[in-house]
């Protein structure tokens, strides 16, 4: 999967799938977009182990957190920063925020 940490007043961690990176997902209603851009999911390709050390230090320093697909949202839920009432989907991909 792929963290990119984004540097502001309060650090914004972006948590992806690998195959998911660079593509669209549309409702076709057109009532839900979800755009897995680049520029700001494509960081650090990191395994399992290194990005929970990740979420759990961010977790700790107040961090807000955007994930999305399958394997990211499974080890947000692992890590305990997620429950499963916040996972929403589009097109069948789950996605969630975490505004702490």
């Amino acid at each position: 999967m792929f963290i990119k940490i984004h540097k502001s007043y309060r650090d914004v961690v972006a948590i992806c799938d690998n195959e998911l990176l660079g593509k669209v997902f549309e409702e076709s209603n057109n009532k839900a977009i979800l755009e897995i851009k680049e520029s700001f999911y494509k960081g650090d390709e990191v395994n399992e182990e290194k990005a929970l050390e990740i979420i759990d230090f961010h977790s700790k320093e107040d961090a807000t957190f955007n994930i999305v697909g399958k394997n990211s949202i499974s080890l947000a839920l692992k890590s305990g920063i997620i429950s499963k009432d916040g996972i929403k989907k589009v097109k069948g991909i789950p996605f969630t925020l975490v505004l702490r």
